[in-house]
């Protein structure tokens, strides 16, 4: 692999004090005015009529020279929806039920000739219309689809129109690097083995730490095997590192990449103190680009926190796909909504890390002044031990976490990005520092993992390593019971459905006549869940996964304080 020589710039480490006078572009200390930031997220408005947003998009991203000759597919989404989202436009239904009105015939084109052409339910999410790769010839860059629908409401009314268009990446086969492809019918990405030795496209559900390398990574390659040894290569725990900057030792930088592609260990490559320099981009991506262990690139880190300039990450992004394209751009936002449109532009993953566990978050106690909150939390599901608490204090909740996922999600589905671009989140590692009085427990790791993945979170990259061994053990725990979770997580024709009993989050993936339930409890005192409140039976249960105190009997599952549990449930 070529040696990397570039420059590694200034920035701001996450615990190591912040040098800007705003944040979210708030004025944060307590001799400053108080200034409305701006960059709020629009709200759609709302439209009395209904609306159709009519969508597509690959399957798959990218397609391979290697493709051509397997069947390939185009997605269609077709909502009908009741305020102005992007791209939706009136659409006139006859009276009566969605489900007994005439279809969409949709038509797939690229360059003027026919792709695919089906019937096309209202309402249908990721319905697949199946083409041929066939004559279409590999480059680098992508092609532009062209997806048209017409609509009758009766056989007497004229036909409404409505056109959309869609990337299709179709690239040459790599000669010496690895490809990770993103399954647009589930968000899941896909990726042969991390050691470069052949293999299938499998997906890949990445649990792996912000792992520090100056004076941790740099001086101990033997982490890397620990990690391994907790699991990472059978659960797809840490088979990712994502190796935080500064790299000043670049000879150690290379043997702790070569050891992690040995064992099997994919690499989240960050560029975050770089990615606005674009020759320094440029010469790390040609660098880095042939690693076979390489799943992402990472660029902005909390960008809209600094208040980066509102396209620096469109920017990198395109920079990264004109000099490589085989992986997809990944960043973190901080803000709960401060132009968010303008950053998450410029990725194919925005993750978000809210960190609550023993944090104030209405009033700061490194400057005493009051940030716009997000919610307040009280007990029985306060994360703050302290022992007095300030009256209309809002202490940070789990709820934090499940509300910034979900919130993303619908900002992504009002954008029309809700197939292209997915979600993860980032749990809360650290603490007993700044504005957080202690660190988490592995209990309360587990349980700000499931509220990210619950609300559809497709990646857990917690803040950071070093850690408590504990966190480390809750983490390896969690990952090795990942593979039971994702035959029903990445499974397209699974259906999510969402639940709060008391303190308890719940999320069902449906799947046939099996049902995976993964459950945390949010409150620090025991709770009890009825099985007929989820709308399933209390037999034929599998427990496939326990975090902290859990029991099961033929009426209900009880979940001690903060504890979580994962079940299969059988209808057949």
């Amino acid at each position: 692999m070529p040696r990397l020589t570039f420059a590694v710039l200034g920035g701001i480490q996450l615990l190591a004090g912040v040098s800007a006078q705003t944040w979210c572009n708030k004025h944060y200390m307590a001799n400053e005015s108080v200034v409305p930031p701006g960059g709020n997220f629009p709200v759609a408005a709302a439209s009395n009529d209904p609306l159709l947003a009519f969508r597509c998009a690959a399957a798959i991203k990218p397609y391979l020279e290697e493709d051509v000759g397997t069947p390939a597919g185009v997605l269609i989404d077709s909502p009908v929806v009741y305020s102005e989202i992007v791209g939706a436009q009136p659409i006139s239904l006859p009276a009566g039920p969605l489900s007994s009105a005439d279809k969409l015939n949709v038509t797939v084109s690229l360059n003027g000739k026919t792709l695919a052409n089906a019937l096309v339910p209202l309402n249908a999410s990721a319905y697949e219309l199946p083409f041929s790769l066939d004559g279409i010839t590999p480059q680098m860059t992508p092609y532009n689809l062209s997806c048209e629908a017409t609509y009758s409401a009766s056989s007497s009314s004229s036909p409404q129109t409505y056109s959309t268009s869609a990337a299709l990446s179709v690239l040459p086969n790599p000669t010496n690097s690895s490809v990770t492809k993103m399954d647009l019918r589930t968000g899941a990405l896909l990726a042969k083995p991390a050691t470069g030795l052949g293999g299938e496209y499998e997906p890949i559900f990445p649990i792996g730490f912000y792992t520090i390398f100056d004076g941790y990574l740099s001086t101990n390659l033997s982490a890397v095997d620990t990690l391994k040894e907790q699991g990472a290569v059978e659960c797809l725990l840490l088979t990712q590192i994502h190796i935080v900057p500064t790299f000043d030792n670049m000879t150690a930088f290379e043997m702790v990449l070569d050891r992690m592609q040995e064992v099997g260990m994919y690499l989240m490559y960050d560029m975050r103190y770089t990615y606005m320099n674009n020759t320094s981009v440029m010469e790390q991506v040609n660098s880095i680009k042939y690693r076979p262990n390489l799943l992402l690139w990472y660029t902005g880190d909390e960008p809209d926190g600094t208040s980066d300039p509102l396209n620096a990450t469109s920017i990198a992004y395109d920079l990264i796909y004109s000099l490589d394209g085989y992986h997809p751009v990944s960043l973190v936002l901080n803000c709960q909504d401060y132009e968010w449109t303008s950053y998450t532009a410029g990725t194919d993953i925005v993750m978000q890390d809210a960190y609550m566990i023993g944090n104030n978050v209405t009033w700061s106690n490194e400057w005493n002044t009051i940030p716009a909150g997000n919610s307040a939390a009280v007990s029985p599901n306060s994360t703050f031990y302290g022992s007095t608490v300030p009256a209309n204090s809002g202490i940070g909740s789990y709820f934090d976490i499940s509300d910034r996922v979900s919130s993303f999600k619908n900002r992504l589905e009002v954008m029309g990005w809700e197939r292209t671009k997915a979600v993860w989140t980032v749990p809360q590692a650290f603490g007993s520092a700044q504005y957080w009085t202690r660190t988490p427990t592995g209990e309360e790791w587990v349980v700000q993992s499931i509220m990210g993945i619950n609300q559809g979170a497709l990646g857990v990259i917690p803040w950071v390593d070093p850690n408590p061994e504990y966190i480390k053990l809750a983490a390896s725990a969690f990952a090795l019971s990942l593979p039971k979770f994702t035959s029903y997580i990445f499974n397209a024709d699974s259906v999510r459905s969402n639940y709060l009993v008391g303190g308890v989050d719940i999320a069902t993936w449906a799947a046939g006549i099996e049902t995976l339930v993964l459950v945390t409890n949010t409150d620090y005192v025991t709770s009890e869940v009825i099985w007929e409140d989820i709308g399933l039976p209390g037999t034929g249960v599998e427990v496939v996964y326990t975090s902290g105190s859990v029991e099961t009997t033929s009426d209900s599952f009880t979940l001690g304080s903060v504890a979580s549990a994962a079940f299969v449930v059988s209808s057949g």
